[in-house]
């Protein structure tokens, strides 16, 4: 009986174009996903738009455009990303739908009738770029925010509501020590428990309708407030599915908001008396030639253009075998031109090209295949998210099937022994398919038609550039 996997994607903020960051943790999920299917589990995978920030609102104005119009315009630009790289969400829940916002205002309403949610006037720093409220000991010695550096905070002094965090202190050391809600890298734990150690601090949920530009869910009873960006959009994941999905297995995120995720997420499901989602996966970020990418330094790739020129699974590779999945990683496109050309199209495609060429010539048919599966070590890799180790003994395995090839002289030996040589080099082959499909897709879709019935030659998986 196939039980149900429920993994997210981070909702990505929908004030501008999707980037190769965002598509980094598409792929990662959709590994996951893919994974999950092949155990015959009942999976379901969610990402969408994260739409009621107050920085799309400003990007709207920027560009002399309807925030709705706005919104709706880039939050299909992130669900055309989907698409192309193939990986194909369930669902992809917009911030602005109607039935988010009635789900948003439940949550609201449940952890208000449980004593945690009050009203008081304050004022903080605000980051715009991670819809915030900073504390001085919290920035860096310039007084700017650590993920948003060169940026000033704005002072806002506003009444506000307020959620009793420091309520829920003890509980989520609890569980997260005891892997009730599990972190992944185990370093990033130690992080959050770290932070969990100093006293919290309750944290403002909303905004006043002037500084939300009457954007966003609005708060139950209180016309003036509109419900704060994090505790409206962290509730996306559940909006989106229903009762029998919800909670997440998984959610998928970048180290930069996994305070978000592993702290106030779960105290707002604690108060609201919901299950917790059951663990966090927190990657790196992704660099442009070792630099941070920015607008500014004009470094931003963009995901299309790679697979313009490279097709999908090149990018695909890149991102899951040269990006360490729980520390920054680099991108350029130097190294994508030397594994296209070394990986990708020397050792799988012409090892696949090669051993298809020599059995079509002696007219070999291939129809009892070994039973593919998962070894209990890649099965043990895949749930801690080893993705580059994973491939690298995919391509330790491409590369002794290469050397075996190269060495086996098939005009010294007799059809008997090129029969058996082939016939194990495609049922390995076919095994290799079998393992890329998380992966590399449409790949192992040409390795699994390539080595079945009657062998025809290949053409090359990967032409050249």
């Amino acid at each position: 009986m196939s039980k149900k996997f429920y993994v997210t994607a981070a909702i990505p903020y929908v004030n501008a174009a999707p980037h190769i960051g965002h598509a980094l943790e598409f792929i990662q999920v959709d590994v996951v996903a893919r994974f999950h299917k092949l155990l015959e589990d009942k999976v379901t995978s969610l990402t969408g738009g994260d739409e009621n920030a107050l920085k799309n609102v400003q990007a709207a104005e920027k560009a002399g455009v309807p925030v709705q119009e706005f919104v709706d315009k880039n939050a299909q630009l992130f669900l055309d990303l989907t698409k192309k790289l193939n990986t194909p969400f369930t669902v992809f829940q917009k911030g602005t739908s109607p039935s988010h916002f009635k789900s948003s205002q439940e949550l609201w309403n449940r952890c208000f009738e449980k004593g945690d949610i009050y009203k008081k006037d304050y004022e903080g720093l605000y980051c715009v770029g991670c819809e915030t409220f900073y504390s001085e000991d919290e920035l860096n010695e310039k007084g700017e925010c650590f993920e948003h550096p060169g940026k000033k905070l704005d002072k806002v002094s506003e009444s506000n509501y307020f959620f009793k965090l420091s309520s829920y202190q003890k509980q989520l050391i609890e569980l997260i020590s005891n892997d009730e809600l599990k972190i992944y890298p185990e370093f990033r734990k130690n992080e959050v428990l770290s932070f969990l150690k100093e006293p919290l601090r309750d944290i403002s949920i909303s905004r006043s309708n002037e500084r939300a530009k009457n954007w966003g869910v609005p708060v139950p009873n209180d016309p003036t407030q509109r419900i704060y960006v994090w505790f409206d959009a962290l509730n996306i994941y559940r909006s989106g599915v229903d009762e029998k999905t919800w909670p997440a297995d998984l959610h998928i995120i970048g180290k930069g908001i996994i305070r978000f995720h592993t702290v106030y997420w779960p105290a707002f499901l604690l108060s609201a008396g919901l299950p917790l989602p059951k663990a966090v996966f927190a990657h790196g970020y992704l660099t442009v030639n070792s630099q941070k990418m920015s607008k500014s330094v004009g470094n931003i790739i963009d995901p299309l253009e790679i697979i313009k020129k490279y097709g999908v699974d090149p990018l695909r590779y890149y991102l899951l075998r040269e990006i360490p999945p729980f520390d920054d990683g680099d991108f350029s496109y130097r190294r994508l031109d030397e594994i296209y050309s070394s990986d990708l199209a020397n050792e799988l495609g012409n090892l696949v090209m090669r051993i298809t060429t020599l059995a079509e010539k002696d007219g070999l048919t291939i129809n009892n295949l070994a039973i593919q599966q998962f070894s209990n070590e890649t099965i043990n890799e895949f749930n801690n998210f080893q993705f580059n180790v994973l491939l690298e003994g995919i391509w330790k395995h491409i590369k002794l099937l290469n050397k075996s090839t190269d060495d086996f002289a098939p005009w010294k030996k007799t059809a008997q022994e090129r029969k058996e040589f082939l016939t194990k080099s495609l049922n390995e082959i076919n095994q290799i398919g079998y393992e890329l499909q998380p992966f590399l897709p449409e790949t192992a879709k040409k390795i699994s038609k390539a080595t079945t019935g009657k062998i025809s030659k290949t053409l090359p998986l990967f032409p050249r550039l």
